[in-house]
């Protein structure tokens, strides 16, 4: 009989559990955390919003309330998707200020923003 080894190596912590975030990460990344969370979700409702009122315009087009051209509906979708452009980097540049390096603060805010 051949002597067996057992190695036994120690559970990988989960990164994303609050007990490992707030004990090993700073402040700043947990703002920027909370910031980009929070704007994916109001991005989401936003586009569902804008989605909606969209589908109306083509409803009160179609039975003849309103008419809309494809320049200014194309014309509206640019003028909102630079006011999106606009707040996210003022998010982050907001959040770049919080400390001397900035990096943590954004690196938080693209980490909510995926997980958001």
């Amino acid at each position: 009989m051949t002597p067996t080894t057992f190695i036994t190596t120690s559970p990988s912590p989960d990164i994303f559990s609050s007990a490992f975030l707030l004990g090993n990460v700073g402040a700043p990344f947990i703002i920027g955390l909370a910031v980009g969370y929070f704007a994916k979700k109001m991005l989401r409702f936003a586009l569902f919003i804008g989605g909606a009122a969209v589908v109306m315009l083509f409803a009160s087009e179609y039975y003849g309330i309103v008419s809309i051209s494809d320049a200014q509906l194309q014309s509206a979708a640019s003028a909102a998707t630079d006011v999106a452009k606009s707040s996210g980097d003022f998010l982050i540049h907001r959040l770049s200020s919080i400390t001397s390096k900035g990096v943590s603060g954004a690196a938080g805010f693209f980490m909510g923003f995926k997980i958001g």
